[in-house]
């Protein structure tokens, strides 16, 4: 989440792009913590499964978050509304 927001203070698309990479990562380092977790005996069958799919879940919306500025015309903040 943190590097979300701090992609997204950045005020453009490509360092934004860049975070939401970092963030994605940060995804599948945590499936892989969550398999050593099973491993381990410190979560069960059911919880890893439940953990896991959320982590799959937020890793695909990132995807798709970054697919869709990949593609848009709109750039930066300088697209930001800001009320009068």
């Amino acid at each position: 989440m943190s590097n979300i927001a701090e992609g997204f203070e950045r005020g453009g698309n490509k360092e934004f792009l860049q975070f939401l990479a970092l963030a994605k990562g940060s995804s599948g380092e945590v499936q892989s913590q969550l398999y050593v977790a099973l491993d381990q005996s410190y979560l069960d069958q059911k919880d890893f499964n439940s953990v896991s799919a959320r982590a799959t879940a937020v890793s695909c919306l990132i995807a798709g978050l970054m697919k869709y500025l990949k593609e848009t015309d709109l750039r930066g903040s300088k697209y930001r509304y800001v009320e009068p």
